[in-house]
């Protein structure tokens, strides 16, 4: 299972505006930052999107929400590329 953690540093939300291209307006983008637990020794940063109007994630230790899933075209599972969710790991003691 895939663990993401967010540290109390990280529970903040960083906004950015990305430019329009081709005469659309520009867009807002909201996003916290958080660590994947993939491989090595060492936590990999990665950045979450956060909905208009959603708080941050508080600090703690999530995984994937499943809703966060999709099956493409091929028939292959991958995650949506936008409206990813996560939801808190219970850790065994």
């Amino acid at each position: 299972m895939l663990k993401i953690e967010i540290f109390q540093d990280d529970v903040k939300i960083n906004t950015r505006i990305s430019p329009g291209k081709e005469g659309k307006p520009p867009r807002t983008i909201r996003e916290q930052d958080a660590y994947a637990h993939i491989s090595g020794r060492f936590p990999t940063l990665m950045k979450l999107q956060v909905e208009e109007g959603q708080p941050p994630y508080e600090a703690g230790v999530y995984t994937v929400h499943s809703s966060s899933f999709v099956v493409n075209n091929f028939g292959a599972l991958e995650l949506k590329r936008f409206g990813q969710m996560i939801e808190p790991l219970e850790l065994e003691l």
